[in-house]
């Protein structure tokens, strides 16, 4: 069946694309569903501007309507967001977040953050605590002591079946990546789509947070081609996330270890929402308190949790040109 801006994007037949997530680690799957470009800027307007309706999201984003429709079409499949019909003179339908849509919010606020932080993008709004009243400038913390939380401060342990090869998914649909749009302020972050948009990088990273340090050992747990990686780690390199030493072991440096955030709360959503073999996940420990990874984000003012029905963006002073479109 050909979709319509007025049909369901209902979830399908069984693809083979289905078949092959079902041997990747949940962290695998989560970066084939969530590690695009289009996918994070669907999301990130549903979550902040309350956008439900295909035809909202392609007069904001400016997308294609092939396009849309097959983002909306795998985002509903993964359950990530549920159609539901509404009348308006005919039949419509809107798409809502699920409850395992919900709780993507910290993971999206954790990209917004690290990108304000760290991408030299002073404009991008700002989240505002309702509880203190303040700018939120959230960071990461342990659920369990309520500390201060950093990829310094925890110790990964992968399971018995866990590998790269069932990290490092296919993709199904081709790379979009666009400039660094300086002028869109609400969800495009350039530096964080280098990571996330394009799954040989996420790997990159993901290995080098466990410790990888060599090229051949990257080389050797990734399966990658060579000349991809050179060009992955130039990239890191250049964007201020890896850097050399005199013996060309690549280091995190700390924009890259600051992206811990992110990774964080990818892994821990994709282990909780997402099915995967037994043995193939990731445990990563708070060493501090000795906790199993539970993170939260909070207030850098009062030091309480942020919860997502406790914070706003202030959308009043950014018209629709500083929205990138």
């Amino acid at each position: 069946m050909v979709e319509t801006k007025e049909s369901p994007v209902m979830a399908g037949a069984e693809h083979a694309g289905d078949r092959e997530a079902a041997e990747l680690s949940a962290i695998g799957r989560a970066l084939g569903i969530l590690g695009d470009r289009w996918v994070l800027l669907i999301l990130q307007r549903a979550f902040l501007l309350r956008i439900r309706t295909f035809a909202g999201w392609r007069d904001e984003l400016g997308i294609s309507e092939s396009v849309l429709a097959a983002r909306l079409k795998e985002l509903v499949r993964h359950g990530i967001f549920v159609p539901a019909a509404y009348r308006d003179g005919r039949t419509r339908y809107e798409y809502r977040l699920t409850g395992a849509g919900l709780r993507l919010w910290a993971f999206l606020v954790a990209i917004h953050s690290w990108e304000r932080d760290w991408a030299d993008r002073p404009g991008l709004l700002a989240p505002v605590h309702d509880t203190c009243g303040h700018d939120a400038r959230p960071y990461l913390a342990c659920g369990t002591c309520r500390k201060p939380m950093s990829a310094r401060d925890t110790h990964t342990r992968r399971g018995p079946l866990a590998s790269f090869a069932r990290i490092g998914v296919p993709r199904h649909h081709r790379r979009t990546v666009r400039a660094d749009d300086r002028t869109d302020f609400v969800g495009y972050c350039p530096h964080s789509m280098e990571i996330l948009g394009d799954r040989w990088s996420t790997t990159v990273l993901a290995a080098a947070f466990l410790g990888i340090r060599r090229f051949v050992d990257f080389q050797n747990e990734l399966g990658i081609a060579p000349s991809v990686l050179t060009e992955r780690l130039k990239r890191f390199v250049e964007l201020g996330v890896l850097q050399t030493d005199a013996c060309r072991l690549y280091r995190l440096t700390d924009k890259g270890l600051g992206f811990f955030e992110v990774f964080a709360f990818l892994t821990d959503w994709a282990q909780r929402e997402l099915p995967a073999p037994e043995g193939s996940g990731l445990t990563i420990t708070h060493k501090p308190c000795g906790a199993a990874l539970q993170p939260v984000l909070l207030c850098r003012w009062c030091e309480e949790v942020l919860e997502r029905r406790e914070i706003h963006f202030d959308m009043s002073a950014y018209p629709a040109e500083s929205r990138g479109i």
